[in-house]
């Protein structure tokens, strides 16, 4: 076996209290949603607090109006997810098991679904305050990338969404059976971290990307820039990393070992890919339409 990075002894749950019978426990991935939530909503209110950051030095949303957008924010950010999760990746079985869609404690958040709840929440809240939602989404992206980091290192420490078989010397050997079924390696099987490679490209590089723009580069002025900025780096991350990321099972078969979702000849796109081309194509417009409407 090549040299590889033994899993750190983490347990998931940071500590479990007794309630009335039952055990309450606070795990990491919770925590990382909590605290990813209360940087995010700390990050809009310094935006709307400064209104040289704004066109016209007035800024688009109230302190008041982020505090109420939080709520929302939090209910897109769960049923669309969750909703996201149920029809992108295992649509068969929880139209057979439908109640099992209620039980987000037993795992199983998308991304890309969650983004869509955040969407709707955001034209929605926009709609009933009569605020500009393109410049309340841009608030909103500069936000997302800390609870997307907190969330790819709560990912690691779950030992979950890890990466293909690798013998690169940074390959972590990760507990449990269907991490170590790699066919053909003998020995441990070591595996591309890649929680770790989405936390630093989706989170700490985009995310220092978005506030840099949007505290020192005036691209609050610009509406439509940080969303298309967002929407375009977190799809290109995404894009990359599930070249090394482990398919979802169900994908994975006897004749589609790579587990792509769409393939023939033995070329293909994973599920991952296939929801990031249109988060590009959209990221794209929105650049090009931010920079022709600053255009004199």
């Amino acid at each position: 076996m090549q040299a590889a990075i033994r899993f750190p002894d983490i347990s998931p749950e940071i500590f479990t209290l007794p309630v009335f019978g039952f055990d309450l426990s606070l795990r990491w991935y919770a925590l990382a949603y909590i605290v990813g939530i209360l940087i995010g909503w700390r990050l809009v209110v310094a935006a709307a607090r400064r209104p040289g950051l704004w066109r016209g030095g007035n800024p688009a949303i109230s302190e008041t109006q982020v505090e109420d957008l939080l709520t929302w924010v939090i209910l897109g950010v769960i049923l669309g997810g969750r909703l996201g999760f149920v029809l992108f990746y295992n649509p068969a079985y929880f139209a057979a098991h439908p109640g099992d869609i209620l039980k987000i404690w037993h795992g199983g958040m998308s991304f890309h679904g969650g983004l869509l709840g955040v969407i709707a929440a955001c034209v929605l809240y926009s709609w009933r305050q009569r605020i500009a939602w393109l410049s309340v989404a841009d608030v909103l992206c500069m936000a997302t990338p800390p609870g997307l980091l907190l969330g790819r290192i709560a990912n690691f420490i779950n030992a979950e969404l890890w990466g293909r078989p690798t013998d690169l010397p940074w390959g972590v050997i990760f507990p449990g059976e269907l991490a170590q079924y790699c066919p053909g390696v003998v020995g441990a099987c070591a595996r591309h971290p890649s929680q770790l490679y989405e936390a630093a490209l989706e989170g700490l590089l985009l995310g220092a990307v978005l506030i840099a723009m949007a505290f020192k580069g005036g691209a609050l002025k610009r509406p439509g820039a940080l969303t298309g900025v967002f929407f375009t780096g977190y799809a290109l991350a995404r894009f990359a990393v599930e070249f090394v990321r482990q398919p979802d099972a169900q994908f994975v078969a006897p004749g589609n070992p790579l587990g792509l979702a769409l393939h023939a000849g033995g070329y293909g796109l994973t599920m991952g890919q296939i929801l990031s081309l249109p988060m590009i194509a959209l990221g794209l417009w929105l650049l090009i339409r931010a920079r022709v409407r600053q255009a004199p």
